[in-house]
């Protein structure tokens, strides 16, 4: 069988190491590349010309949308939008018969959508897709990125063991520490080591329910049990499970405004 050469575009590492791994069950698919911002997919989908791509909605300076209309439209390639976009902007997905898969990425789902590309690359339906992508694209998309604020937060953490992915909902983790450039979520008495830094991780998580509070520190707000004066601004921020955490001056403000329910 000729082989789908595929690209995966995403600017979370884990969510293309989730995609890379649940592709490698299934020989037909050859991955090409990765890329990590839109910049790099428009250069690399012009040089290397894929039959696939998975791609990120959202992501800084240029958006998947963006990048897509940097594509001249007979080069478009069959592509599977990856979004953290609740059912208002799906709905422009599906009405212009084009795939997508929710994050945080479910196995079921994506094996019915590598089903659904075998099908579509199997009857030629390639041009037929690209045009609806076409007409997409000359829509009105200012709705659609607007989800991008809203709805979009990260509720749940893929972790990658060996070949096996393992999922922790947000809500259980009780702090996020910051090693280096990756982060340890601590969850009860475990502790799960991710490739992001601590400054991703704030920006996708719900403010209304992480606050950080040092420059190595984020902090669920429902496992926040008090909160004790220290010196000058400073605080120790103590958990329901009796870890002792020390906020700095820096983060005062939103220490107290947060945590306060103010």
């Amino acid at each position: 069988m000729t082989a789908i050469r595929t690209l995966i575009i995403d600017d979370e590492p884990l969510a293309r190491d989730g995609i890379r791994l649940l592709l490698a069950a299934d020989k037909q698919f050859e991955i090409v590349g990765e890329c990590e911002n839109g910049r790099e997919a428009v250069s690399a989908i012009k040089k290397l010309h894929p039959d696939l791509v998975f791609l990120d909605v959202q992501m800084p300076e240029l958006d998947g949308f963006g990048v897509l209309k940097a594509i001249r439209e007979d080069k478009l390639p069959l592509v599977v939008f990856v979004t953290a976009f609740d059912k208002f902007a799906i709905d422009a997905f599906e009405a212009h018969a084009l795939d997508y898969i929710l994050k945080p990425v479910n196995p079921v789902r994506f094996a019915a959508t590598i089903t659904r590309i075998k099908k579509r690359l199997n009857e030629q339906e390639v041009a037929q897709i690209s045009q609806r992508l076409v007409e997409l694209l000359n829509t009105d998309l200012s709705s659609v990125a607007a989800m991008s604020t809203r709805s979009s937060y990260l509720n749940r953490f893929t972790l990658k063991t060996g070949d096996r992915l393992h999922f922790v909902d947000a809500a259980e983790v009780d702090w996020i520490e910051a090693e280096d450039y990756y982060a340890k979520l601590h969850v009860g008495k475990q502790s799960h080591l991710i490739r992001e830094t601590l400054s991703h991780l704030e920006q996708q998580l719900d403010p209304a329910k992480f606050v950080r509070i040092h420059r190595s520190t984020i902090v669920n707000i429902e496992k926040v049990k008090e909160l004790k004066s220290h010196f000058r601004g400073e605080y120790f921020v103590i958990l329901a499970n009796g870890t002792k955490l020390k906020s700095s001056r820096t983060y005062h403000d939103a220490v107290v405004r947060i945590l306060s329910g103010r």
